[in-house]
């Protein structure tokens, strides 16, 4: 089965891609810049691993995105909360309706090239403050999808049903790129350690 696969170049997506190659064809991987703090670094990642794997990579830009938001991953006069997972930080970082936009744009590509799956990195631990991350929201997309899909492209998530610790396990047995993931909301030389998906990702990759 043909797939597509939304590349982040962070741990989980890189991890749901590897594992994807397990049983699909990926035939295109989509990386998404919409002005984020942390583009170049995400959009670098994602070729790298595209590469390694193979793959074919594409990055979509959506300037109007960050224009609509002041969220502290694009306005970078805003404070990104630091040494904290919550639902207030997760607030703080919110991108309205980002994931939708990603995977209706995606699922686009994938119909086009006779795709019928959407390969995401979702995750259990960030679906309880992020609810685009949820298998709910995983099976609404799919079932809005086969209605506006010709192919009914559904959406699947190889670590969807995993914590951050689970993912890194699975990554390391399948041999994922791991040491080329850049998870950081910030898009300096390093990680910056401190913003709340760093803090995840390092905890994790500490198993």
């Amino acid at each position: 089965m043909k797939a597509v696969a939304i590349l982040s170049g962070g741990l989980d997506s890189t991890v749901s891609l590897a594992a994807a190659r397990e049983e699909m064809d990926v035939v295109l991987a989509l990386t998404f810049d919409y002005g984020q703090r942390a583009a170049m670094r995400e959009c670098d990642a994602s070729r790298k691993i595209a590469r390694l794997y193979r793959i074919p990579h594409r990055v979509i830009s959506l300037p109007w995105l960050s224009r609509i938001t002041d969220t502290a991953l694009v306005n970078r006069r805003a404070a990104l909360p630091r040494n904290e997972m919550s639902t207030r930080s997760a607030k703080a970082v919110w991108v309205p309706n980002r994931n939708g936009v990603f995977i209706e744009v995606s699922a686009a590509h994938a119909e086009s090239l006779g795709a019928a799956r959407l390969v995401t990195g979702f995750n259990r631990e960030e679906a309880a403050t992020f609810p685009d991350n949820s298998g709910a929201y995983m099976r609404a997309v799919s079932r809005a999808l086969s209605y506006s899909t010709a192919n009914g492209v559904r959406v699947v998530s190889f670590t969807g049903r995993l914590d951050k610790r689970g993912i890194v396990r699975l990554g390391r047995r399948l041999g994922a790129p791991l040491h080329l993931v850049w998870p950081c909301y910030e898009g300096g030389r390093r990680w910056c350690g401190t913003c709340e998906s760093c803090l995840r990702s390092l905890r994790a990759l500490d198993v």
